[in-house]
């Protein structure tokens, strides 16, 4: 169902974009993208852009509540001045208690995604941006990639409910157009749009003068999917014994560049430089996109098996993985299942982080979390190929919280 409503969707909305006027404030220069790409849709700004933030509101509360994650390192080598992502302009317990305030003003909230009923489904929302990874875009000149680690962010919080995407809108603001350079940006949106297989519906492009340094800009994306209410993956059947399945990322993602460009600042090191242990540049290893999980996750979610999904963002394992479990519940994690990535080696080396601050603000190399049956974890781990890691990460136990060894 969730495929032919996302084709229908795309169907009408080409047919309302091909005999009406288009609504230059909502996006005039899609046109150079090309008519024809699969993944292009130009409907008028009445598109449902004020109910998709409402129906996001979930997801973005609970994204300013994360930021964080770790290297594994003994005890002994810990350092007391060390950075911290506070010291770095983040605080991860003020973004807690708005939190906790918003969730008063609107109970329910907390999931990865927002979900809202429709029929015999639910549509579930999400929405995000990708940090102050742009001031590396900035620094780099790498843009093409950015639009990928928007779509990314919220089309990976809402595959965590089992949902497919089916639409994608964005929004660009600057202080003065570029129309080549946001060209640039909008095609790495419609690739992360390919990957995602959702529809590019459209999207607002703010021009602000004065507002933005010149050359620099921000971004922010919106995602709306859908699952069946007897599909939905709420994380409520998960038991101690339960296995966790980590799916490997690509670097550091879209969270914690806070603490990234503070350790980078006081390294000495240019991004151009190649990176320790690694054979590309920091600033290749930094920009690297976030991996966008849907596809994989969903061909493991036609198989069975799968009771709950955590996308590791900040938060990392010790904030994100607690969000589904029932009450009672947390999980040890084997921290030499998987390798950690050189670039997370040279930010807690250099910037002399803990271990605890490391698992508050960087994923270590896995972006998304399974929590599967036994039997499903054999099952996964033995379908997995060097094209397609996976690693068996940890269990579930009885009592809160998430532990290491």
């Amino acid at each position: 169902m969730a495929t032919n409503l996302g084709l229908h969707l795309n169907q009408q909305c080409n047919t309302i974009f091909n005999n009406s006027p288009i609504d230059l404030k909502f996006r005039g220069f899609y046109s150079k993208l090309g008519n024809n790409s699969p993944f292009l849709c130009k409907p008028l700004s009445c598109i449902l852009s004020n109910k998709l933030a409402s129906l996001s509101m979930a997801s973005e509360a609970v994204e300013s509540k994360r930021k964080g994650f770790a290297v594994v390192r003994s005890a002994g080598n810990e350092s007391s001045d060390g950075l911290t992502y506070k010291e770095a302009g983040v605080d991860i317990d003020a973004g807690s208690e708005l939190v906790r305030r918003i969730a008063k003003m609107a109970p329910g909230i907390g999931g990865f995604g927002g979900l809202f009923p429709l029929g015999d489904s639910y549509l579930v929302a999400g929405t995000d941006g990708v940090g102050t990874k742009l001031k590396l875009a900035f620094e780099t000149g790498i843009h093409e990639t950015i639009g990928i680690d928007l779509v990314a962010m919220s089309v990976n919080d809402i595959v965590t409910s089992g949902a497919k995407p089916l639409f994608f809108l964005d929004y660009f603001a600057t202080s003065r157009l570029d129309v080549d350079l946001a060209e640039r940006v909008i095609k790495g949106i419609v690739d992360g749009c390919g990957q995602s297989e959702c529809a590019l519906l459209g999207g607002e492009t703010a021009e602000m003068p004065g507002f933005y340094a010149e050359g620099e800009y921000d971004l922010s994306g919106f995602a709306v999917g859908i699952v069946k209410k007897e599909n939905v993956i709420d994380g409520k059947k998960i038991e101690a014994g339960d296995v966790l399945i980590g799916l490997p990322s690509s670097g550091v993602h879209s969270n914690g560049f806070s603490l990234v460009r503070r350790v980078l600042a006081q390294s000495g090191n240019s991004l151009k430089d190649e990176i320790p242990g690694g054979s590309v540049t920091l600033g290749e290893a930094l920009m690297a996109p976030t991996v966008i999980y849907v596809k994989q996750v969903l061909q493991l979610l036609e198989k069975g098996g799968i009771k709950g999904i955590a996308h590791i963002t900040g938060g990392g394992f010790t904030d994100n993985i607690p969000r589904v479990f029932p009450k009672g519940l947390g999980a040890i994690i084997d921290t030499n299942a998987w390798p950690v990535l050189p670039v997370f080696k040279w930010l807690q080396e250099v910037g002399r982080i803990d271990d605890a601050e490391m698992r508050r603000t960087f994923n270590l190399g896995i972006g998304m979390v399974l929590v599967v049956s036994p039997d499903a974890a054999v099952r996964i781990l033995g379908d997995a190929n060097e094209s397609n890691p996976v690693y068996r990460i940890g269990e579930v136990v009885i009592g809160e919280g998430v532990s290491y060894r």
